[in-house]
Parts: structure tokens; sequence; C-alpha cells
């Protein structure tokens, strides 16, 4: 579903990414963890092209994201749902009218259509009761679950997470989580940036380490997790807490 090709990002005389080679095939979770500072989530930007790569090739479902200009770039980035660390929802409008909107304006669906649909995707993620709330009546993690909703009202083809759980306070985070496990067992593609480590172990198909702005190892969970086979692997996981949270 994902195919990238020696993608390399510079900023000004940084380079943050070198060569990066990944596939992502349909229905898998991959979790892509590392150091702060690897270059995970500028990774994750240039898959859709908030971050414009410096060379290399990036393949959604066979067609070049990299390629892509004007109109064709605004239709490709609809199959590609992204949610970020921050909620990113109009503080002034309803959470229904948050998961309207680009429906109404990006697909041109009818408002009947639009609202049709933002219902279904907040009873997905057990927030149909709150389409008439404002954003500011609701606690962080209901928040990210809005914004899941309201990427998925795009029938994405594939959805990206940066760090969707950092900014919640922890008590918060597991309701997220348990969203996007469901997603995954509903056979979505998904590329995760985050820290939530026992998350990978339970959840990721694959976890990609990066360290550096390389990917360094990439392995199932058991084998990032219990057998890492670099010495840069081996250094990062001694440095989590025991839990591995």
């Amino acid at each position: 579903m994902i195919e990238i090709n020696k993608l390399e990002k510079c900023f000004g005389d940084t380079q943050v990414l070198t060569s990066i080679d990944l596939r992502v095939n349909r229905g898998e979770l991959v979790f892509v963890i590392g150091p702060s500072g690897s270059g995970k989530s500028t990774m994750l930007r240039c898959c859709n092209r908030l971050e414009e790569p410096t060379s290399g090739s990036i393949l959604l479902d066979g067609e070049h994201v990299t390629d892509c200009r004007g109109r064709a770039l605004d239709r490709m980035r609809l199959k590609i749902g992204m949610v970020f660390q921050g909620f990113h929802l109009y503080p002034h409008k309803s959470v229904l009218a948050n998961v309207m909107l680009a429906q109404v304006k990006a697909l041109k669906r009818s408002r009947s259509e639009a609202e049709a649909r933002a219902m279904e995707m907040l009873d997905h993620v057990g927030l149909a009761h709150k389409a008439s709330a404002m954003p500011s009546e609701l606690s962080g993690g209901q928040q990210q679950r809005v914004a899941i909703a309201r990427a998925l009202a795009l029938d994405p083809k594939v959805m990206l997470f940066d760090e969707p759980t950092s900014a919640l306070d922890p008590e918060l985070v597991g309701s997220v989580l348990k969203v996007m496990k469901q997603l995954r067992d509903e056979g979505m593609t998904m590329v995760v940036v985050s820290h939530e480590m026992n998350f990978a172990r339970e959840a990721a198909d694959r976890v990609v380490f990066m360290d550096g702005g390389v990917v360094v190892e990439v392995g199932t969970p058991e084998e990032i997790f219990g057998n890492p086979k670099s010495e840069r692997l081996r250094a990062f996981l001694s440095r989590l807490q025991p839990s591995g949270a």
C-alpha cells in the first residue's frame, strides 16, 4: 500500500532522512519508534507531502505521491488520513460540523451525506452522543477521537498517526489506543509514530526502529523487543522504563 524508495530530506545543510526504504502492506499496522530527532515524524509528513522530500519516491497503492502537483496532490492527500499530536479541531464549530467540513469542501458531498457519514464515524469512535458538543467541552482523549473520526470520514486508504497520544493525560490514552486497535482489526493500513511501546508489542505487525535519520532495524514486535540485532536498538530499549511505557 505504501512504498518508500531512497527517501531523503534536508533542511538547509542538515540532512534529517537518509536513503529511507520502507514497504507497508495492505492492512498492516507498522509502528515506528526511535529517539527524539531520529526523523520519524519527518518521514511520516513526507508521505502526504506536508514536508517536501529532497529526493526519492513515495507510492500509495501504486500511485506516485511525489509526482503529484496541484489538484492531483489534493486528491492524493484525501486518500491519506493524518492524525497529529494536536487535535486541530475548529473551536467555533461543533463536533459534528468538524467531521462534516472536509467532506463538503473537499469531497463535495451534500450536507445530508456528510452528516450521515460523520455520525457513522462518530459512532465508530464512541462519540455519537457528543455530536452537538463544542471541542472545548471534550476531554483531550475525546478530541483526538473526533480527529480520528474526521480523518476516517474521508474514506482514506491509509491512516498516519504522528504521536497521537503524547498530548494526552495518561488516563485518557487508552480510549484512543482502543480505537486504533479496532481500526487495525478492521484491516485499515496504518503507520504509527509513537512512544507507546506496550501498544506496539500488542498491536503492531511490524516495528521500524529509526535513529539518526536512517532505518536501523525492521522486524516483528517479538524480534525488535525480544531479540534486537543492532547495538543502537539495544541501547535505545535499555533507556526505556522497565514497563516499556
